[in-house]
């Protein structure tokens, strides 16, 4: 049988710890008491229309929903070692969301997190807005789709990965990270992609300074390159690039292909460097 709690405010320690079996409607988790973990090691439950205001809400939870809340700024870390969740329709501000987590679905949401997505698993984000200094660091087997991005040093470290129909405006992103494709999106940034392996764009673009260096099996399938200077540094790379690459510098090896390229650059290298740059043959209209 499920159980109902409704239009209520908890402000103390462990609240409604161990919950089972229930929704939580319209509900208040703030005040003077100021207690955390308010709904930890909670199982099968919901939380529908409710707004959180204290320290680490919902941890050690499973089987959970989360719909149409919010947690603000003083919510700190709100979900660690949490699974089996979906989150939908919900603004959550507070820092270190997400933690250790594993199979969480986001659906339409607003995030401000720093540190958001740490050491995570089977994470699915879909139509939402994300702002977050350091994203998804050290998280494998996440799949991204219609994603609004802004942060710093985003997806480092990550194995498997899936970014569809997304905007990413970051920088150092995907730096040693591994298995990545990455589908009709804008990748805006500097030194994108540094020590990364098995890293592919397909129908991207891809703006900034100094991206692709050291990389290894990096493919680029029909995508173009703004402000791109010194590209490939280093890189065993597959690129066909439709319009101008600023520079491309001591590609280790491989093709890269483009329009235009406003300056080659084969010197100073300290490995060996075979990689090949091709101008595309234009055919002029009569």
């Amino acid at each position: 049988m499920i159980k109902i709690i409704s239009d209520k405010t908890f402000d103390e320690e462990r609240s409604l710890y161990n919950l089972k079996d229930a929704e939580v409607l319209n509900c208040k988790f703030a005040g003077a008491a100021d207690g955390e973990s308010v709904l930890k090691e909670c199982r099968n439950y919901s939380v529908k229309n409710c707004s959180f205001s204290l320290r680490y809400p919902m941890w050690h939870a499973k089987k959970f929903t989360l719909k149409n809340s919010s947690m603000d700024d003083k919510a700190r870390a709100p979900l660690w070692y949490s699974k089996d969740g979906e989150i939908s329709g919900s603004n959550i501000l507070g820092i270190k969301c997400l933690r250790e987590c594993k199979n969480i679905i986001m659906n339409n949401c607003n995030i401000i997190s720093p540190e958001f997505g740490w050491k995570c698993n089977g994470i699915k984000i879909k139509n939402s807005t994300i702002d977050s200094m350091y994203f998804l660091f050290e998280s494998k087997d996440v799949e991204i789709e219609n994603l609004n991005m802004s942060g710093k040093y985003s997806f480092q470290y990550m194995k498997n990965l899936s970014i569809k129909n997304s905007n990413l405006d970051t920088k150092d992103a995907f730096w040693h990270s591994k298995n990545i494709v990455v589908e009709n999106s804008v990748i805006k940034g500097e030194y994108l992609g540094w020590f990364s392996e098995n890293l592919t764009f397909i129908n991207c673009k891809i703006i900034g300074t100094q991206p692709l260096c050291y990389c290894k099996n990096l493919k680029l399938i029909n995508c173009t390159m703004e402000k791109t200077d010194l590209s490939f540094e280093y890189s065993d790379v597959e690129a066909d690039i439709k319009g101008h690459i600023a520079s491309v510098k001591n590609p280790k090896s491989g093709t890269i292909v483009a329009d235009s390229v406003g300056e080659i650059i084969y010197k100073e290298s300290i490995v060996k460097c075979s990689g090949k740059v091709f101008i595309r043959e234009q055919k002029l209209s009569a």
